[in-house]
């Protein structure tokens, strides 16, 4: 008659766990990577263009997630991006 076999054990699960657990909270909790910029409108534009570039939007959900004008012509803006394509 075969032995019950013993339980695995959870250690390496509860670890991996509590560093995912302790990025978030390095993070605000929050999945994304941010980047804020100021710049004149045409470099702005050329800012936003770069990200979807390097980030597509598709692997990424890249996108520019606030933004306002400033005097001067300047923007204002936040760039988002997941950290990986995974």
């Amino acid at each position: 008659m075969a032995r019950p076999r013993a339980p695995p054990s959870l250690d390496g699960l509860k670890r991996q766990i509590a560093r995912h657990r302790e990025r978030r909270s390095e993070t605000g909790g929050s999945l994304f990577v941010r980047e804020t910029f100021l710049l004149d409108r045409p470099a702005a534009r050329e800012k936003a263009q770069e990200w979807f570039a390097h980030f597509p939007k598709a692997a990424y959900w890249t996108e520019v997630e606030s933004w306002r004008q400033l005097e001067g012509d300047r923007i204002e803006f936040t760039m988002r991006r997941l950290p990986t394509a995974d």
